[in-house]
């Protein structure tokens, strides 16, 4: 099954109106996908400005509204453009206590307003000493990801927390193992075709130094980049890197 590379950038809360002009330096692709997730402030405005770039939110509640001051709905993200939305980031598990069990239920409230989850799963520096990586995602995938998910409705991205913003980065024979193994636990959990064809994402410290060398590890699908996507100049170079990816 061919799955579209896909270069998504979060730039978690970054990013004021004058921003929106790093869209402008951005390279056009044909052979992969460009995402960008704003803050929620901004998610409206980037929709109206680019045609070429899809749009997602970093997070929303549960719930389809009601008196959660402060917190944006899945149903809310979409109104304002979002196709997509980031569940399950380290820094909202680490930041504000999610559990699997609440990442599951925002899943299921995304599909509701006919988003894209992009579901975000990874060990920490401790864990990954002690040599957990596999044990700690096989048990986050099996509670955050609900039934019914499928190539259409769901992206993964594995983000080992202890490489993001950090510069580290696993080997890449590491990126490939880890890759490999959630490509067989999408596949035993839900069948041969929704398990090669969800897209899995590497995150934590890609650059335009490392890009190419990641997007070249089997079962790479992408990347989800944080610092790196805010500027056109980095950003776009990744893009560069993921289009020479898809072509090869």
């Amino acid at each position: 099954m061919t799955r579209r590379k896909l270069a998504a950038g979060n730039w978690k809360m970054n990013g004021l109106n004058a921003d929106l002009t790093e869209l402008e330096g951005l390279p056009s692709v044909s052979r992969a996908e460009v995402l960008i997730c704003p803050p929620a402030t901004l998610i409206e405005r980037m929709a109206r400005k680019t045609s070429s770039v899809s749009v997602g939110g970093q997070d929303c509640h549960p719930a389809r509204s009601g008196a959660h001051t402060g917190d944006v709905s899945a149903r809310m993200l979409a109104d304002a453009g979002a196709t997509h939305v980031i569940l399950g980031h380290s820094e909202r598990r680490q930041d504000h206590g999610e559990t699997d069990a609440l990442v599951r239920s925002k899943i299921k409230a995304a599909w509701n307003a006919d988003l894209r989850a992009i579901l975000c799963i990874g060990e920490t520096e401790g864990q990954y000493k002690a040599g957990e990586t596999l044990e700690v995602l096989r048990g986050q995938l099996a509670g955050s990801l609900p039934d019914g998910t499928s190539p259409d409705n769901l992206i993964v991205a594995y983000e080992p927390v202890w490489a993001i913003g950090t510069g580290l980065v696993p080997t890449m024979a590491e990126i490939r193992d880890v890759h490999a193994f959630l490509r067989a636990e999408l596949t035993a959990r839900f069948g041969a075709d929704t398990g090669d064809g969800i897209r899995l994402l590497y995150g934590g410290s890609v650059k335009p130094g490392n890009a190419a060398e990641i997007f070249a590890v089997p079962d790479v699908d992408g990347a989800l980049v944080g610092g790196a996507s805010l500027k056109a100049d980095d950003f776009g170079e990744i893009i560069k890197a993921l289009e020479a990816a898809a072509a090869a």
